[in-house]
């Protein structure tokens, strides 16, 4: 049998819908070694139209036919065949030199609760496949919602491969769309759960607010002030106290939720000091309750480009190492990727890739389907 290639792809939208990330990533032989190296990486733009309705649907919205929703599953499956052959070409690989691809897909609904729990992401991985002439690894978090789990956090199982020191406790926080921690204790089991909200809503405001698509350095928020009865209200939210398990998303935490807690005369600069105070509180607080001896806190996702968010989350953290993925040689911008091109390869060797113990799934499961190339 020929010797599997240690190139494998991973692609990503995360809940901002900001772009599509896409990694190439040389991964080592045996999965228990470091050496992981990122090759090439680039974020895809999305054509506008087709973003403006992801992210609407992501909000709660409704397709609008059984054919709508047909379309958008080949057309999201279409853009991110784009993202891998765009990188591909950028870093002078055929696709015949990449073992395979592994996309998560658009997530447009998230419902691992209820009496009948699933969760929905779009991206067909047929198309992906054909499109490439890679073969494709997608639908990674459905097997853990159909065991019981919550289908999220995946990215934990990478996390704890690269990340973990038996000298402290560290604790790995992405700041997408929504955040998310991975508990990385000396000794014992990983953990993992969602925050709640990041930079889902602070880059919907900002928009709405100054039309820029995200808020640049922190700016928009430094030139307000923190309103503490709105920041309250907003904590108030009874999702923040629930233990883990536990994931949410854009469906949950949009703009009609934060203006339902409005008085109506807030400066939207003071409203968008409050989102970023709140971005940080909850993931101070969900840090301290949960790991209270953490010396060591490393950042990844867009938020960690934000030296406002970053001050207040290090703030609330006093004594506590807050610093970025970069310091560990894994770029923050890149990680999900990353993590779902090392997924790709786990199902490939029919390795699970999910922890029980962050999901809440009834053990160990190989994730993914597979589209051969």
């Amino acid at each position: 049998m020929a010797r599997m290639s240690r190139l494998f792809l991973g692609l990503i939208s995360g809940t901002s819908a900001d772009g599509i990330d896409a990694a190439l990533v040389e991964l080592p032989d045996h999965p228990g070694t470091t050496g992981l190296r990122l090759v090439a990486a680039r974020v895809h733009p999305w054509d506008e139209a087709l973003r403006a309705r992801l992210v609407a649907l992501g909000q709660g919205g409704e397709p609008d036919s059984l054919d709508e929703l047909g379309r958008l599953d080949v057309q999201v499956g279409e853009a991110f065949a784009g993202a891998a052959l765009a990188l591909l070409e950028q870093a002078a690989v055929a696709p015949a030199q990449v073992a395979a691809i592994g996309s998560h897909g658009q997530t447009i609904r998230h419902r691992p609760h209820g009496p009948v729990p699933f969760t929905l992401q779009i991206g067909d991985g047929a198309v992906i496949a054909e499109r490439t002439g890679i073969a494709t690894a997608c639908d990674f978090r459905r097997r853990d919602v159909a065991a019981g789990g919550q289908g999220a956090p995946l990215v934990p199982a990478f996390h704890a491969a690269l990340l973990h020191s038996a000298a402290e406790d560290r604790a790995v926080l992405n700041l997408g769309g929504i955040g998310n921690y991975t508990l990385l204790p000396r000794g014992g089991a990983v953990r993992g759960f969602d925050t709640g909200p990041a930079n889902a809503l602070l880059d919907a405001w900002c928009q709405r607010h100054t039309g820029a698509a995200f808020d640049a350095d922190g700016a928009f928020a430094a030139s307000g002030n923190v309103d503490q009865a709105l920041l309250q209200r907003l904590l108030d939210e009874p999702w923040f106290v629930q233990p883990p398990p536990k994931s949410t998303g854009r469906e949950q935490f949009h703009l009609d939720w934060v203006e339902a807690r409005l008085r109506g005369d807030e400066p939207p600069a003071d409203v968008q000091a409050t989102l970023l105070e709140l971005t940080a509180a909850t993931a101070a607080e969900a840090l301290l309750a949960h790991q209270p001896g953490t010396a060591r806190v490393i950042v990844c996702g867009g938020g960690v480009r934000n030296p406002e968010l970053m001050a207040r989350l290090a703030a609330r953290l006093p004594g506590v190492v807050v610093e970025s993925t970069a310091a560990h040689g894994l770029d923050p911008d890149y990680v999900e990727a990353m993590a779902f091109a090392w997924l790709a390869r786990e199902t490939l060797t029919a390795r699970p890739g999910n922890l029980p113990a962050v999901t809440g799934a009834r053990g160990p499961r190989v994730l993914g389907v597979v589209h051969p190339a």
